[in-house]
């Protein structure tokens, strides 16, 4: 059975990905290494629950999937801060951090405006799935073993590279056809 696009705001799914807002907001919040563990454990859950749950049910929607990114670089960009703030993180590696989703943003502008480009639906890739899920591991991190930062920081810079390299590959492959 095919997925319908559902002219619903308030799905679960949907209603499951602004969770993650709410998430993000009490990530600056509050402080204390339970609760932010926590807060990034529900938020990782959420965005693994959201599209399951919008692929279960079989319900789609324009709003969910722009809502479901949204909300992930809500949470990121929240923690980021948090991190930035409480000295937790420097400004370099909250850079090199959040580039892939700045670089994501450049190239969402990019295709929406060019004349020459193809206009395609942006979805997600197994790549930018995995620097999303390092980037939650760092965020653990940061709380539990900050040793371990700056060495996962960098593989986030790295496989974020190439997540926009990929990203980049694909829009380009896309406008041709």
């Amino acid at each position: 059975m095919p997925h319908t696009e559902t002219p619903t705001v308030l799905t679960v799914p949907n209603l499951v990905s602004i969770s993650r807002v709410v998430l993000a907001v009490g990530f600056l919040a509050l402080d204390g290494v339970p609760v932010r563990l926590a807060l990034i454990g529900a938020a990782s859950l959420t965005d693994f629950l959201d599209g399951w749950l919008a692929r279960r049910t079989k319900v789609v929607s324009r709003f969910g999937a722009l809502i479901d990114p949204v909300a992930d670089r809500f949470f990121v960009l929240c923690v980021v801060i948090a991190y930035v703030m409480g000295e937790q993180l420097t400004a370099w590696q909250a850079v090199v951090i959040f580039f892939r989703d700045i670089m994501s943003l450049i190239g969402w502008f990019t295709a929406r405006n060019v004349s020459w480009l193809r206009p395609i639906r942006f979805r997600a890739r197994p790549l930018g799935k995995v620097v999303t899920g390092l980037q939650l591991l760092t965020f653990v991190a940061v709380l539990v073993a900050p040793a371990t930062v700056d060495g996962l920081v960098f593989a986030v810079g790295a496989l974020g590279l190439l997540a926009t390299v990929d990203y980049t590959l694909m829009l380009w492959r896309e406008r041709v056809r």
